[in-house]
């Protein structure tokens, strides 16, 4: 029996699957990794997994009365059994409908926006392969920015020039042990974030120069409502807050600074606008209301003596600002992050070494890491002719109200009609908000394609689903663009079922439109590998550096760049010297105040960061009926809903529940003991958890992280029952606010009973992980 290591990358690293007789038997990290996650080993078991979809299947009830009639005739999108069918028939049938829908609605009729982590390769990247091929027969309706961090990507190019602070590279974690001495991170530093990055990271260097900067004296305080969301050996101290109303304590921290003259004020002269506008906010000269400590005290829970504390411990340090992406993931979250970028104004430390700001320097794996510009492998998709996009977490309402108008960025625009969705790398049922109402609207468009590897609810709630194969049944090349490698993805295993990877079905596809020709550029698997591998060498050798040769690369398995010597320091060069650097905002300047935004006229706006009271939060009405905040943060087993059947996943789980966490005096007023069974509810739906209970959240807030999948009791039928702990059925589907239109998810107010006796009988009606019914025409 022989073995063989072969290399690969996932999200969460770098890695070689080990081979014996054609078949994966283990997993060998990385050798140069000095943290290597444990979450490597699910790959294995997403291989084999019994819920992969193996053959081409056609919904019955979409198959018999066609895309004419799809979502709007017959049994609803997730009642009916599907249909074997072989790859031709299946591929025609997808052909058929997009000819349909062009020929109705025109190619924005398409939607193609694939939103997802999908493969970590950059030559079989779902969504870009997806897009490449419709880009290539007309166009299709696309998404812009993610949901990660979508409000963030719409306000700071607005205000500071460009999304870098939150993209990278941004102030690395070198700089901060040289030079820091205090590190205020709005939303923590969480570990388990720092496993994952697009692309797959080499190695995972983060954790340990977080460390070396607490060990070099660098002091941490951690603000959230989640001990937990800090690593625990940083000693950090714990501020918690109420969720959603960070803005105010930013905002109070700011009046703390102007008012006592701790200011920077010779900083926000030369390198600022706005700052009196703000100012006349802050003092309540503009509405009334001074936003001072006692008045942020009454929202955040915060004592007004540690936030005036924390704001002079800042204009007394070299202070580091980080702000997690979560926190603008709510309503209003645009907030967050503008009186995150004023504060740190006011303190001073903006291009200073190991001080300034920072978005997410906990929220993702390399972020803060030292890096040299290495340009990261990556396929072009092409110009979109159809010129059609709506906001990434727009999708429900773009299906719902097909024609209606809304306003983004500063311009209205109108959703398009949807005749066909084609879904390719990600699973809008994890993450979507609402997902009662997204299934309603999953019933409106007349053809969903979906190309997946397992069984997830979006194939589920689709009529056509042609099965996809792993990364490591394919050859590509993985590269984060947050870290020193490049990595080899050679394949292990052969395609498991009748799985096809996304370029070859989509080569299918573009035959079938006279285009195969232009699709491929006449280039195999192998020949795109050494294509996109010598165009980033070459635009990497035009910065100074360099790469191996591709068969050197691709025959040691990675290619890895050394360490910058300097470390780097986010916006340096403008600190410097304002005039010979500016921003690309209007006044080449930070815009404490932008008078571009206060002109859009936008009544959830205005022209500076303030405080606006979300709908759902523990100070509305609301909360009277609902009196719990539901807070789902990313899961520390698995990458969003990657992997949730494997081992790590499948180990947090009693009797197959997702975990809640709650704070044991909110369990206790509930009869809730450890690991009892319990109802997540809403007005907008219901799930079920196993109670995990512990002190590290504060009063009040209860924690479902994301990931587990969505299994109503009646598939297809809104507001059934959910067994599978998936948060989104309780969230709420509005946008952040009219300039950058993000999901709301951490605005979200739910109740928690304990299930008892018969009503937790039918904890086991609805398995996440069943197969569909599948029949076969042979039979």
């Amino acid at each position: 029996m022989s073995r063989r290591a072969v290399p690969h990358a996932c999200h969460w690293g770098a890695f070689s699957a080990l081979v014996e007789d054609g078949r994966l038997v283990g997993v060998e990290p990385f050798a140069k990794d000095p943290e290597p996650p444990a979450s490597l080993h699910a790959w294995l078991e997403g291989a084999y997994a019994p819920n992969r979809v193996r053959r081409p299947a056609v919904r019955r009830g979409w198959l018999e009365n066609g895309p004419h009639a799809g979502g709007r005739a017959g049994a609803r999108r997730g009642d009916d059994p599907f249909v074997a069918v072989s790859w031709d028939r299946a591929l025609d049938l997808v052909a058929e409908a997009l000819r349909g829908t062009i020929a109705r609605y025109g190619n924005a009729g398409i939607f193609g926006g694939s939103y997802g982590w999908s493969s970590a390769g950059r030559f079989h990247h779902a969504k870009t392969q997806l897009q490449r091929f419709l880009n290539l027969i007309g166009g299709f309706t696309d998404q812009s920015e993610n949901y990660s961090v979508a409000a963030g990507l719409v306000l700071l190019p607005r205000i500071l020039g460009s999304v870098q602070a939150i993209s990278g590279p941004t102030t690395g974690w070198d700089a901060v042990a040289a030079d820091g001495e205090l590190v205020i991170a709005f939303g923590g530093l969480a570990r388990k974030n720092l496993e994952v990055a697009p692309g797959g990271p080499g190695v995972h260097e983060v954790p340990g120069l977080i460390r070396r900067a607490h060990a070099a004296g660098v002091k941490f305080v951690s603000i959230s409502p989640n001990r937990a969301d800090c690593m625990p050996e940083l000693e950090a101290e714990w501020v918690p807050i109420r969720p959603n109303s960070d803005t105010a304590m930013m905002l109070a921290m700011a009046q703390v600074l102007l008012e006592e003259g701790l200011a920077d004020l010779g900083f926000c002269e030369t390198h600022c606008v706005g700052l009196d506008t703000f100012a006349r906010y802050l003092d309540g000269t503009a509405d009334g209301v001074r936003k001072s400590p006692g008045w942020a005290e009454a929202i955040t829970g915060v004592p007004a003596a540690k936030i005036r504390d924390l704001a002079r411990r800042a204009a007394g340090q070299r202070t580091l600002l980080t702000t997690a992406w979560a926190l603008q993931r709510a309503e209003n979250g645009e907030q967050s992050f503008w009186a995150s970028v004023a504060l740190a104004a006011l303190i001073g430390d903006i291009g200073l070494p190991g001080g300034g700001l920072a978005f997410g320097l906990g929220s993702m794996g390399g972020m803060g890491a030292p890096r040299h510009p290495v340009v990261s492998p990556a396929l072009s998709k092409g110009r979109n002719p159809a010129g059609s996009s709506i906001p990434v977490a727009r999708i429900a309402d773009c299906l719902l109200h097909p024609g209606e108008r809304y306003r983004f960025n500063g311009e209205t625009r109108r959703y398009p009609e949807i005749g066909t969705v084609y879904w390719c790398g990600g699973n809008p049922f994890h993450h979507h908000q609402d997902l009662n109402r997204l299934v309603r609207a999953f019933q409106r468009p007349e053809t969903i394609v979906v190309q997946e590897i397992w069984w997830t609810p979006t194939a589920r709630l689709a009529d056509i689903v042609l099965p996809a194969t792993t990364t490591l049944e394919r050859n590509d090349i993985g590269a984060s663009g947050r870290d020193r490698f490049i990595l080899a993805m050679k394949q292990a295993i052969a395609p498991q079922g009748e799985a096809r990877n996304d370029h070859d079905i989509l080569r299918g596809l573009a035959a079938r439109f006279g285009r195969e020709a232009e699709f491929t550029e006449g280039l195999d698997e192998m020949a795109w590998l050494r294509r996109l591998y010598d165009e980033a060498r070459a635009k990497t050798a035009a910065r100074g550096l360099s790469l191996p040769d591709f068969d050197a690369f691709w025959a040691a398995g990675h290619a890895e760049q050394p360490a910058p010597a300097a470390p780097y320091n986010l916006l340096a060069a403008f600190r410097a010297d304002p005039a010979a650097d500016p921003l690309a905002t209007p006044s080449g300047r930070i815009e404490i105040a932008s008078e571009t935004i206060a002109g859009f006229g936008d009544a959830d706006l205005a022209g500076h960061a303030q405080w606006r009271e979300p709908l759902e939060w523990l100070g509305a009405p609301r909360a009277k009926t609902y009196p719990l905040h539901l807070i789902s943060n990313q899961p520390a087993p698995r990458l969003h809903s990657q992997m949730s059947f494997a081992v790590p996943s499948a180990a947090e789980r009693r009797r197959g529940l997702e975990p809640l966490g709650m704070n044991p005096a909110d369990a206790e007023r509930r009869g809730i003991a450890e690991g009892d069974a319990v109802r997540i509810f809403n007005d907008r739906g219901e799930t079920r958890a196993s109670a995990r209970l512990t002190d590290d959240l504060a009063r009040g807030v209860v924690l479902l992280p994301t990931g587990g999948w969505y299994a109503p009791r009646d598939w297809g039928l809104p507001g059934s029952p959910d067994r599978g702990g998936n948060p989104n059925v309780l969230t709420r589907d509005t946008g952040t606010s009219s300039l950058g239109q993000g999901p709301s998810a951490m605005s979200a107010l739910v109740e928690v009973e304990r299930l008892a006796g018969p009503s937790a009988g039918p904890l086991d009606a609805a398995d996440p992980f069943a197969l569909p019914e599948i029949l076969d025409p042979t039979r």
